[in-house]
């Protein structure tokens, strides 16, 4: 049956994926990543040998069109992202709008999103949450985080390893030193790693140990 299919991939760990993904990855006419040399890794780990297509955030505006058009032609296709849930924080919005708009079918999988494990394990409270995602890289962080600090519910962002350090110095600056984080770190990887306390005792922690990998930030909402 011709249809979109979103299907999430482990964030690190290869065994996390789903019986379900496999067989989709597997069934499908075409599958969309948004780099092909990391996604035939897993593909190769797994035996999937079904053709695979560059779909990223500098192309999907040109590409859209085609690949729906595909799908109405009776294909079926499914995008996957470099590691989680495509959508979030990655490339997938635009290519669900076309079909929606287009009439075609569209199942997403259940599956690997990186900031529910590190929510979970902060400690804070998960039944009210915002997610922010990633933070403007240069203009538009300070102001996002203004909006941000008198928010009562858990506040999640990601993270790149560069900018990490930079964020905790903003936090202290206008959150203040005693709000609660917690940064989680190359999750299901080899060297997972969740640092909880204050914001500047996790300045402390991260400036004697230079972060690496990929971060998700849970931030204590504003007591009341």
């Amino acid at each position: 049956m011709s249809k979109l299919y979103i299907v999430p991939t482990p964030i690190g760990n290869l065994a996390d994926i789903t019986l379900r993904a496999l067989e989709t990855l597997k069934s499908v006419n075409l599958i969309l990543a948004e780099d092909t040399r990391t996604s035939s890794k897993l593909l190769k780990h797994y035996g999937i040998s079904t053709p695979l297509k560059s779909h990223h955030k500098f192309n999907e505006h040109q590409t859209v069109e085609h690949i729906a058009n595909r799908i109405e032609a009776g294909e079926s296709v499914a995008l996957i992202s470099d590691a989680g849930t495509p959508g979030i924080s990655d490339p997938g919005f635009l290519l669900v709008r076309t079909c929606h708009e287009k009439g075609i079918d569209i199942e997403c999988l259940p599956g690997a999103t990186a900031f529910i494990p590190a929510l979970i394990q902060s400690g804070f409270p998960c039944d009210r949450f915002i997610f922010e995602g990633f933070l403007p890289q240069k203009k538009g962080r300070n102001k996002r985080l203004e909006a941000l600090k008198d928010e009562e519910r858990t506040i999640i962002l990601y993270e790149s390893p560069f900018r990490i350090i930079k964020l905790l110095e903003q936090l202290q600056s206008i959150f203040g030193n005693e709000r609660m984080v917690s940064i989680s770190r190359e999750l299901t990887k080899l060297h997972e790693e969740t640092i909880r306390g204050t914001v500047a005792q996790v300045f402390e922690h991260f400036k004697a140990k230079p972060p690496k990998g990929e971060f998700v930030v849970i931030i204590e909402g504003k007591g009341k």
